[in-house]
C-alpha cells in the first residue's frame, strides 16, 4: 500500500463528511406522512433525535439499533477504519445497550486508490469491532470516487435499562466524558495545518470507545445520556434539553477543550458544520458577554466519535465522576447542570457558581 496517498484529499470540494444540518434534516423529514398508529414494542424512535431506535421483542430484551458513516476525516486508513467505528458503536453505548453485531458500509474508488488503503480501514475497524465485545456479519460496497465508511451496529439492551436524552431531572449534573475541538483540528489536518503530535493525539481521542464510559455508568441511578457528535456540544445538550423539557446551563469554563482548538479558530479554520451548528442553536442558547464568537463557536464544534453526555443526580456525579478517573477516562468533567427554569434552552455560563 502506497505511504504517499492523502485520503482526506479524496472529499468532494466542500464535503467533510458532516451530518446534514437540523434545519435541513427536518425540513425534509416534516414532509413525510407520520405512520397511521405507532408499534408498542418500538420504545424509542424518531421523535426526540436520539442516538438510536429501540425495539422491545420480549419482557427482557430489546434491540437497540444505530448507522453512521463519513468521508475520511484523517489520512491514515487504520486510524480511520478505528474512529468511524467507534463513532458508530457509540450509540448503543448511549443507550445503555451491548454492541453484538456490525455491518460494514463501504464506498470506495476501487480503480484510482491501491485496495490496500480498503484492507486496512476494514482492519482498523475489526480491531475496533472486536475491542467493543462485538462481531462483524457482514456489510456491502459500492465503487465510489469518494471514499466512505461506517457501520451498522445492532445491540441489546433490557427494556427498563433503555437510556435515553430525554430523561434529565432538575438537579442533575452533567458529565462529558471527551473533549471538544474535534471538528476544528480535524480540519486543521486537511489543511495541514496539525503537527504530526496533535493529530495522533486527536485521532486517539476519536478512536477510544465509549464502552469503557459506559461501563462505569452502570450501577448509577442515570437520568439521560447522549453522545456528543455531528451536531456539537450545544446542539446534543439542546436535544437533551427539548427531550426532557427541562432547562441546561452550561459552564464555559470546565468543559475540556482540545489544546490548539482556540489558536486553529482564531485562524478560521472552523468546519461548516460547526457554523451551521451554531445558526441552529443560536436562538436557544444564551451565552455570557465574556464569551467571545471564537469560544461559542467551540462549543458548536462538529465532533467526531465524541464522549458521552451523562445527567445524573447532583449526589451521584461526583462518584461517577471518580469512577470515570479510575477507569483512565481522565477528559471527564462535570460541565453543566439541569434546571427548571427557561425549560427547552440553554444557559452558558463562564463558571460554575
Amino acid at each position: 500500500m502506497s505511504e504517499s496517498v492523502k485520503l482526506t484529499s479524496y472529499t468532494t470540494k466542500g464535503g467533510c463528511g458532516c451530518k446534514i444540518s437540523p434545519d435541513a434534516l427536518s425540513s425534509v423529514l416534516k414532509n413525510l406522512p407520520a405512520p397511521a398508529s405507532r408499534d408498542p414494542r418500538l420504545l424509542v424512535g424518531v421523535e426526540t433525535s436520539d442516538d438510536a431506535g429501540v425495539f422491545q421483542l420480549t419482557d427482557d430484551l430489546a434491540l437497540v439499533q444505530t448507522l453512521d458513516f463519513f468521508t475520511p476525516i484523517v489520512d491514515d486508513p487504520y486510524w480511520f477504519g478505528q474512529i468511524a467505528a467507534a463513532n458508530a458503536i457509540s450509540d448503543v453505548f448511549a443507550m445503555g445497550g451491548k454492541p453484538v453485531t456490525v455491518l460494514n458500509i463501504v464506498g470506495f474508488p476501487i480503480t484510482k486508490l491501491d485496495p490496500g488503503i480498503l484492507t486496512e480501514i476494514l482492519r482498523g475497524a475489526a480491531d475496533k469491532v472486536a475491542e467493543a465485545g462485538a462481531v462483524l456479519v457482514g456489510g456491502h460496497s459500492i465503487d465510489d470516487p469518494e471514499p466512505k465508511f461506517g457501520l451498522a451496529v445492532t445491540g441489546t439492551v433490557h427494556p427498563s435499562r433503555v437510556l435515553t436524552n430525554a430523561g434529565a431531572k432538575p438537579g442533575d449534573l452533567l458529565i462529558l466524558t471527551k473533549p471538544i475541538g474535534v471538528g476544528i483540528q480535524t480540519t486543521a489536518i486537511k489543511r495541514d495545518a496539525l503537527s504530526p503530535e496533535k493529530t495522533e493525539r486527536v485521532m486517539t481521542v476519536m478512536a477510544t470507545l465509549n464502552k469503557y464510559a459506559a461501563e462505569c455508568m452502570e450501577g448509577y441511578p442515570v437520568h439521560a445520556c447522549t453522545d456528543v457528535t455531528g451536531f456539537g456540544l450545544l446542539g446534543h445538550a439542546l436535544e437533551m434539553a427539548e427531550g426532557s423539557q427541562a432547562g441546561i446551563r452550561i459552564f464555559a469554563d470546565e468543559v475540556p477543550v482540545l489544546d490548539g482548538t482556540r489558536e486553529l479558530a482564531k485562524q478560521g479554520i472552523i468546519p461548516g458544520g460547526s457554523k451551521s451548528n451554531f445558526r441552529w442553536v443560536s436562538d436557544r442558547v444564551q451565552f455570557p458577554d465574556e464569551l467571545d464568537e471564537v469560544g461559542r463557536l467551540i462549543l458548536c464544534d462538529a465532533v467526531t466519535s465524541g464522549g458521552l453526555l451523562i445527567s445524573l443526580p447532583a449526589e451521584e456525579a461526583p462518584r461517577l465522576l471518580d469512577a470515570l478517573h479510575g477507569q483512565g477516562i481522565s477528559w471527564a468533567r462535570i460541565i453543566g447542570e439541569v434546571v427548571s427554569d427557561h425549560p427547552g434552552t440553554i444557559q452558558v455560563v463562564s463558571k460554575k457558581s
